[in-house]
C-alpha cells in the first residue's frame, strides 16, 4: 500500500491495495463463504420455521433462528459489498453504502453476541430441570428479540455518523472523518464498544454455559428422565461450541479494530493481510454456525432427513402423475394388457369365476392359457358332478363299473 495511505482510517470494508493477489484472494474467499453459509443457514431457518408451524416455538429455537437470520443478513448484504470493495481501487459504491456498511455489519455482530448471552441464560434455566419445559409466552419472545436488535443497532451509531466519502490523492475513498471536538468521544467509543458487544456478552455466556454443563453432570446420576437429561447436555455442548467458535473467529477482527481506532502518528499500522483475513474470519462465523447446528443437533439432523424424504416423495409423485396423465383424450394402455376382443379379456375372466384382483403370477398364467383348454375347464366347472358331491362314493363303484362294461 502507498505510504501516504497507511495511517488513514478506512471504513465500509474499503482497503486499497497494490497487490493483485489480495484483490483476488479475498473476494474469492468471501464468495465461497457466502455460498456455503447461505445454504446452511437456509436449511436451519427452514427447519426451525417448519417446527414452529407444527407446534409452539420454544425460546431456544427462536434465539437460534435469530442468530441464523443475522448470519443470512451478513452474507446477503455485507459480504458482497466487502468483496466488491476489495476488487476496486477506488470507492464507487456511493455515499449511503459507505455510511451504513460498517454500522450494519457491527449491528448484526452485536445482535449475535447479545443473542448468545440470552440463549446461554435460557439454556441454564432448561438444564436445571430438563423434565420441566421453560414456558415463555410469544409476547416475551418478540420483546426479547426486539430489544436485542434495538440495542444492537444503537451501539455502533458513531460509525454511521463519522463514516463518509472523501477525495484523497485524486481518488474517492470511504474513510472515518472524525472532527477535532469528537476525538475524545471517539477514543472512548473505540475502547468501550468491543467491551460491550464482545467481551462482556461472551464472558457472561461462558459463565452460564459452565453452570449449565455442571448442572447436567451433577444430575446425570440422579435424574430418572435420562432422555431429557441427554438432550439438555447435547444442547448445552452445541451452544457452547457455537459461542466458542464465534469468539475465536471474531477475535482477530476486534484486535484489528482496537489497533486502527487507537493508531497514533509514528506507530506501526496493522498489516494489510491481517486486516483482510480478519474480516474473512469474521464472515466465516456465518458459515460455521449452521454447520455446528446441523452436525451436533439430533433435531436438526432429523429435520434435514425429513425434508430430504419429503423432496424425494414429492419428486416420485410428480413423476407418477406425469406418467398417468393421458395425452389429449386418448387412453394409453400397457403392452401386456390384452385387447377387449381377445378371449383372455377381463369380462371373460369374470364369467369364468376367476378373481379379477389376483396375484401377478396368476394373471400371467391366465393370460397365457389357450382358448381350448379354458373352454374345457369352463364346461367342467359349469356341469355339476354328482360324484364330487356324493358323500359315499364307494357304494356306487360297482354300478359305475357295470355301466362302463356296457
Amino acid at each position: 500500500m502507498n505510504e501516504s495511505l497507511i495511517h488513514l482510517h478506512f471504513a465500509g470494508g474499503y482497503l486499497p491495495s497494490d497487490s493483485e493477489g489480495w484483490r483476488t484472494l479475498v473476494p474469492a474467499l468471501l464468495v465461497a463463504i457466502c455460498l456455503v453459509g447461505f445454504v446452511g443457514n437456509l436449511c436451519v431457518v427452514g427447519i426451525l420455521l417448519h417446527g414452529a408451524w407444527k407446534g409452539k416455538p420454544s425460546m431456544i429455537h427462536s434465539l437460534i433462528l435469530n442468530v441464523s437470520l443475522a448470519d443470512l443478513s451478513l452474507l446477503l448484504f455485507s459480504a458482497p459489498i466487502r468483496a466488491t470493495a476489495y476488487t476496486k481501487g477506488a470507492w464507487d459504491l456511493g455515499w449511503f453504502v459507505c455510511k451504513s456498511s460498517d454500522w450494519f455489519v457491527h449491528t448484526c455482530m452485536a445482535a449475535k453476541s447479545l443473542t448468545i448471552l440470552v440463549v446461554a441464560k435460557v439454556c441454564f434455566m432448561y438444564a436445571r430441570d430438563p423434565a420441566k419445559p421453560v414456558s415463555i409466552h410469544d409476547c416475551t419472545v418478540w420483546s426479547v428479540l426486539g430489544s436485542i436488535w434495538a440495542l444492537a443497532s444503537l451501539l455502533p451509531l458513531p460509525e454511521w455518523f463519522f463514516s463518509t466519502t472523501r477525495h484523497h490523492a485524486g481518488v474517492e475513498m470511504c474513510l472515518m472523518d472524525v472532527p477535532v471536538v469528537a476525538e475524545e468521544f471517539v477514543s472512548m467509543f473505540g475502547k468501550l464498544y468491543p467491551l460491550l458487544v464482545f467481551c462482556l456478552p461472551l464472558l457472561l455466556a461462558s459463565f452460564y454455559f459452565w453452570r449449565a454443563y455442571g448442572q447436567c453432570k451433577r444430575q446425570g446420576t440422579k435424574t430418572q428422565n435420562l432422555r431429557n437429561q441427554r438432550r439438555s447436555k447435547q444442547l448445552t455442548v452445541m451452544l457452547l461450541r457455537m459461542a466458542m467458535t464465534s469468539a475465536v473467529l471474531w477475535l482477530p477482527e476486534w484486535i484489528g479494530w482496537l489497533w486502527m481506532w487507537h493508531l497514533k502518528a509514528g506507530s506501526p499500522a496493522p498489516p494489510q493481510g491481517f486486516i483482510a483475513l480478519s474480516q474473512v474470519l469474521m464472515f466465516s462465523t456465518s458459515s460455521a454456525n449452521p454447520l455446528i447446528f446441523l452436525v451436533m443437533s439430533e433435531e436438526f439432523k432429523a429435520g434435514v432427513k425429513g425434508v430430504w424424504k419429503w423432496m424425494i416423495i414429492k419428486r416420485h409423485l410428480t413423476a407418477s402423475e406425469s406418467l398417468e396423465t393421458p395425452a389429449g383424450n386418448s387412453v394409453v394402455l400397457p403392452d401386456n394388457v390384452p385387447s377387449p376382443g381377445s378371449p383372455t379379456s377381463i369380462p371373460e375372466k369374470e364369467e369364468t369365476g376367476l378373481p379379477s384382483s389376483g396375484e401377478e403370477k396368476t394373471d400371467k398364467a391366465e393370460i397365457s392359457t389357450l382358448p381350448d383348454v379354458k373352454q374345457f375347464w369352463h364346461e367342467r366347472d359349469t356341469v355339476p358332478c354328482v360324484q364330487d358331491n356324493d358323500p359315499t362314493p364307494w357304494e356306487h363303484e360297482d354300478q359305475e363299473r357295470a355301466d362302463c362294461d356296457k
